[in-house]
């Protein structure tokens, strides 16, 4: 197993993260201006963040439902294959599904637990006989949402981060 090495983490530098994670499409001094630096240590520090990995980039969000795909499906799938070359094939066939959106090897009674986009139900069975193709699975459990309560991309950043 691979660890991750702990970056450390000062005050201004979670500041600069919770800034960013809000709203990435402001200027470096609006950025410094709201943490409290000048321009230029700001933009180092968020360079410095984003060469060590703790910034992986900057996205635009954008609305499923704007681009026809209403449907959240999580979908739990139990193997009784547990070998590399069974995961390795079907990771690459889960990872071609472009309406996959996240994928989890889980701990528990699921192996794997995938959350799919999809403009509608025809969609989604369209996208689960593909995932039924791709490699032996034991069980393929799908579970619709039927409301999203709550929703971010921010990774919380406390004040004692490390």
């Amino acid at each position: 197993m691979i660890m991750e090495e702990n970056i450390l983490l000062d005050s201004l530098d979670r500041a600069i993260l919770r800034a960013l994670q809000h709203d990435a499409s402001r200027s470096i001094q609006q950025i410094a201006d709201a943490v409290g630096l000048s321009q230029n240590p700001c933009w180092r520090r968020i360079r410095r963040l984003e060469s060590d990995g703790v910034i992986r980039g900057r996205v635009a969000l954008v609305d499923p439902r704007k681009v026809d795909k209403r449907l959240t499906v999580f979908v739990s799938v139990r193997t009784n294959q547990h070998n590399q070359a069974w995961f390795d094939g079907f990771a690459a066939s889960v990872r071609a599904i472009p309406e996959v959106v996240e994928f989890y090897r889980m701990s528990g009674e699921v192996d794997y637990l995938l959350k799919i986009l999809a403009a509608d139900v025809a969609e989604y069975d369209a996208i689960y006989k593909r995932l039924i193709e791709s490699a032996e699975l034991y069980d393929v459990s799908s579970s619709f949402a039927m409301e999203q309560i709550k929703f971010t991309t921010e990774v919380p950043i406390g004040d004692n981060a490390v």
